[in-house]
């Protein structure tokens, strides 16, 4: 039996539920004091149940390294393409599932965060602890929805069932579930302005009820987008619901996971590992037009300017074989030839500052308003006026540009470039920067979702997800596909359920394998809400 169903048996099987820390990762959380042993629940009081609250916030967020590389570094980012990998056997950027990355992933999740925040709801619910109920129930839909947009299917409404078989949701009723969810947490937290839930243990807003608030109702505006193509209506209507309710409207508002010296952003460790480094998509859409963020995101290459057009900020195509990375052209080393990842991201040693983990912001749903707004939506604006807000809440957080360089950059003409590189690679898109009002429903959806692609950066699980939804950015092509089902032009469309799902709960898998789109475990097989 796994650690998956260990952890399942006891959230059910017995009265008494033993949370079991998670060793050398769980005494980061300076203000908690976390104890070494377990936490039992017969003995719990609220302050431990915010320890235990927190934990499952870090690691349903993938804040340790080695699941985050699993989940997010080795997928994501690189399907995102806001990275390209220069390690030689990492295939996942040749299009090649490998499962027991993907098993790490699943398991990095439901043995670490989610018995844990199962817990804490049903407690909190149990000892009448409404407001910690309604943050953790918020919290719930938030982690759990980037797990269905990897799977698909998941453990979801039967996780803790006490059985060593443990039944999928669909994606169609998980997504169903989470505004059903968010009804009930945001009609509790609307009743209870002023309050606090779970105080400096919530590591995101510090117990704060009206922030929780806008949060969830933004999260509601998310998730209503992304089930804009196969549920239209229902779209609509949870989209205006959150807009009315209240969402995030400046960068005081975003929801980030705070990071102390032993609760380190996973980037500050993978970084040094040197495995990636600027995608080619970023160089032609941060270049061309001449956006501020650029210095933020990534830094110089270390060899300077290689392609002669004086700027040393340097990206490569994704899906380069491991020949090309091993010898060859590239023998003067990928690492010191492309850019990477920016100085905060970086270790202390290197300059870095450990940046909180940024979950939303601002920036983000204001795009999402936009692309309602162009959709008829009453989203309080119009999609114009929108999507140039969300371009300046990008522009204030991430750099120091002043108003006026804001304004000329949303007022710019400017284009994506041509990376010139050894692939004679093409510019990303034509689309400006400044918003075409006389153009096409179409063409204004990409420049949305282009600069909402620059504005989410690194959250790569949101920017994969909006791509695959809509197709945007127009990404590049791979060099070189491993995957026969998926040539260079195609896209993985989702991963493939975990191995070690197959052998431990495998009349499961085969039952949830019949409730994807097609009846195939395929990285090819397209989710529910894929339906463009």
């Amino acid at each position: 039996m796994n650690s998956l169903k260990k952890n399942i048996l006891k959230m059910t099987s017995t009265g008494l539920l033993v949370i079991l820390l998670m060793a050398g990762c769980t005494d980061h959380f300076d203000e908690l004091n976390t104890p070494d042993d377990q936490l039992v629940a017969s003995n719990l009081e609220s302050a431990q149940l915010g320890q235990a609250f927190a934990q499952a916030q870090f690691y349903g967020l993938y804040g340790s390294p080695g699941p985050f590389q699993l989940m997010q570094s080795l997928h994501a980012d690189i399907y995102a393409q806001y990275f390209a990998t220069t390690a030689p056997n990492f295939d996942s950027d040749q299009n090649v599932m490998i499962r027991s990355w993907q098993n790490g992933a699943w398991n990095g999740f439901y043995g670490a965060a989610a018995p844990q925040l199962d817990f804490v709801e049903n407690f909190s619910e149990e000892n009448g602890m409404t407001l910690e109920n309604a943050v953790a129930k918020v919290m719930r839909v938030q982690l759990y929805h980037r797990i269905t947009d990897y799977w698909g299917p998941i453990i979801y409404s039967e996780f803790g069932n006490g059985e060593t078989k443990v039944p999928y949701d669909s994606q169609e009723d998980v997504y169903k579930d989470f505004f059903v969810t968010l009804d009930e947490a945001v009609a509790v937290l609307k009743n209870n302005a002023g309050g606090n839930a779970f105080g400096s243990n919530d590591q995101i807003y510090e117990g704060s009820v009206d922030q929780w608030l806008r949060f969830a109702n933004s999260l509601r505006l998310r998730l209503a987008m992304r089930v804009k193509y196969v549920e239209p209506e229902l779209a609509k209507t949870e989209a205006e619901k959150a807009v009315s309710d209240g969402v995030m409207m400046d960068n005081s508002h975003n929801a980030k996971l705070l990071t102390t010296q032993n609760s380190r952003n996973p980037y500050t460790t993978i970084t040094d590992w040197g495995e990636f480094r600027m995608s080619a998509a970023m160089e032609s859409a941060l270049e061309g037009y001449e956006d501020p963020r650029q210095a933020k995101y990534f830094q110089p290459a270390v060899n300077g300017d290689q392609d002669g057009d004086g700027n040393p900020y340097e990206g490569f195509r994704n899906g380069l074989p491991k020949t090309r990375k091993e010898s060859g052209v590239e023998d003067e080393g990928l690492n010191d030839r492309y850019s990477d990842m920016g100085i905060d991201w970086q270790n202390d040693s290197k300059g870095g500052s450990n940046p909180p983990i940024e979950i939303m912001n601002a920036a983000e749903v204001y795009f999402l308003r936009a692309e309602g707004a162009l959709e008829g939506w009453n989203m309080g604006g119009t999609a114009e006026a929108l999507y140039e807000e969300g371009i300046r809440m990008s522009m204030m957080e991430s750099t120091t540009a002043t108003s006026a360089e804001i304004e000329a950059y949303i007022e710019s003409g400017n284009t994506p470039k041509s990376p010139q590189d050894i692939w004679d690679s093409p510019a990303l898109t034509d689309i400006p920067v400044a918003f075409e009002s006389a153009g096409s429903k179409e063409r204004k959806l990409e420049q949305i979702i282009t600069q909402k692609w620059l504005a989410l950066y690194p959250n790569s699980m949101e920017a994969w997800a909006e791509y695959r939804r809509t197709g945007y950015p127009a990404l590049y092509d791979r060099i070189n596909s491993l995957n026969p089902a998926i040539p260079v032009g195609d896209d993985v469309q989702r991963i493939p359920f975990a191995s070690g799902e197959y052998s431990d709960n495998a009349e499961s898998v085969q039952n949830a394998i019949q409730l994807l789109t097609s009846p195939a475990d395929e990285a090819t097989t397209k989710l529910w809400w894929d339906a463009k």
